[in-house]
């Protein structure tokens, strides 16, 4: 076993002889049988060990067992109690998935503390496969599919060359000590249903299941690889960055085929499911200012493009300014306009100071507002001038007015009001710069 394990580890370039890498041992058997192989082959460790207070005395005597190994090897010992429960409670997550992160977190910042270069974990093919039917259960599609990988970022899973069988008889006929965690026996998790009721039931139809899926796992970690490659092609072809985010051209995006599968990756970084990407598809044919939104991104359909961008709030509550000060725009207030040239870049609003006051009002446009555009001597709807001026979707959403006596005073970044215009007889200027 032991010059498999170096095999492995050397072939998969997991790490080198002379790296110093973090073990994390709960003292069961999978942890225990790397701590023991990382200590025949003279490598270079520490041991870091979590207390997760799920298990009352069972946990602390975890603790102490990992604790007294180390003492008497003289290994390093790293450990930590976690309130796991309050931590679950208050982020309002599963008790498995605070356990992950308080643990994952922890792994890092001792890492990073004691110079290690790696963190290694104990999981091993049988983990593979489950967490394949996990993930198959849950339709996380190709990503989810090749289960675990032997190294990322620090993360390193030396043990991958073994199954549970080759563990357990080399634990037996070797009499390594462990501690037995009773709750991995518990079916009210999923893994554990997964461990002691379904791949059994599977082994019946394929004896060679657990080297079926994690074989299986390696080639869909490679299809991914080459699926990858290709959506990044497409998107280089496809998506244009601007100023105003990006934008995808419907007439191109729609040849390709599968659309769905495409879409689906291209749009998965943005946070975008299936559903959302189905619905999209729908709507291409479909009227100009349609919107969807992820958690952290939104596509409004035009007439040719989709544009993608942030998720940004459409509507704000008025925000009111009582004084010059409050004006969230840079500002002067000149009272000599005698030498003054009006800047004619759109970022700038320049107005008679004397016809405005406070309060004055923010707020992203709504539809049915007008306002008197410079130049005009009648009211024009804000949508109106923001078609016949060709404002994407894009922009359109995120367009603010300037108001005061509940008139638009400021198209904020296209157009002030005719009614508050310099002319000659302006005696104060006030200049405000977006």
């Amino acid at each position: 076993m032991l010059a498999k394990f170096q095999k492995y580890y050397q072939e998969n370039d997991l790490f080198k002889q002379t790296d110093k890498v973090l073990l994390t041992v709960s003292g069961g058997k999978d942890s225990m049988l790397m701590l023991h192989l990382f200590e025949a082959a003279n490598l270079v460790f520490g041991v870091a060990h979590c207390n997760f207070q799920l298990r009352g005395e069972e946990a602390n005597k975890d603790e102490l067992f990992v604790r007294e190994y180390c003492l008497e090897k003289n290994i390093t010992f790293h450990s930590t109690l976690f309130e796991t429960e309050k931590f679950a409670a208050e982020n309002n997550i599963s008790i498995q998935m605070a356990a992950r992160d308080l643990r994952y977190s922890w792994f890092e910042k001792i890492r990073k503390e004691n110079g290690y270069k790696y963190i290694g974990t104990a999981h091993h093919n049988n983990d593979v496969a489950e967490t394949m039917l996990i993930n198959l259960t849950k339709g996380t599609g190709l990503a989810g599919l090749h289960g675990i990988s032997n190294k990322r970022d620090a993360i390193i899973r030396p043990l991958l060359c073994f199954d549970v069988t080759e563990i357990e008889n080399y634990m037996k006929e070797n009499e390594l000590p462990f501690r037995q965690d009773e709750s991995n026996t518990n079916t009210k998790y999923t893994r554990n249903l997964i461990r002691h009721n379904i791949i059994p039931e599977l082994e019946k139809i394929n004896p060679s299941l657990i080297e079926t899926l994690t074989t299986s796992a390696d080639q869909f970690s490679e299809l991914e690889i080459i699926l990858n490659q290709k959506i990044e092609e497409e998107k280089s072809r496809l998506f244009i960055e601007d100023n105003e985010g990006i934008k995808i051209r419907i007439e191109l995006l729609k040849k390709l085929n599968p659309l769905k599968t495409y879409l689906y990756y291209l749009l998965k970084p943005f946070k975008f499911n299936i559903t959302d990407v189905i619905d999209i598809i729908k709507g291409l044919d479909g009227e100009s200012g349609k919107t969807y939104n992820s958690t952290t991104h939104q596509i409004i359909k035009d007439r040719t493009h989709l544009f993608l961008g942030k998720l940004e709030q459409k509507n704000i509550e008025s925000i009111e300014m009582k004084s010059i000060k409050e004006l969230p725009f840079d500002y002067q207030l000149l009272e000599n306009t005698s030498d003054f040239k009006i800047n004619k870049s759109t970022d700038f609003g320049c107005f008679d100071a004397d016809l405005l006051g406070f309060p004055m009002q923010l707020r992203t446009w709504r539809n049915g507002d007008y306002f008197c555009p410079l130049g005009m001597k009648g009211n024009k709807k804000v949508s109106d001038f923001l078609i016949d001026n060709k404002i994407s979707l894009a922009e359109k959403n995120c367009v603010k007015v300037l108001c005061f006596n509940n008139e638009i005073i400021w198209l904020v970044g296209h157009r002030i009001s005719e009614k508050c215009k310099i002319t000659s007889a302006t005696k104060r200027i006030l200049i405000l710069k977006k």
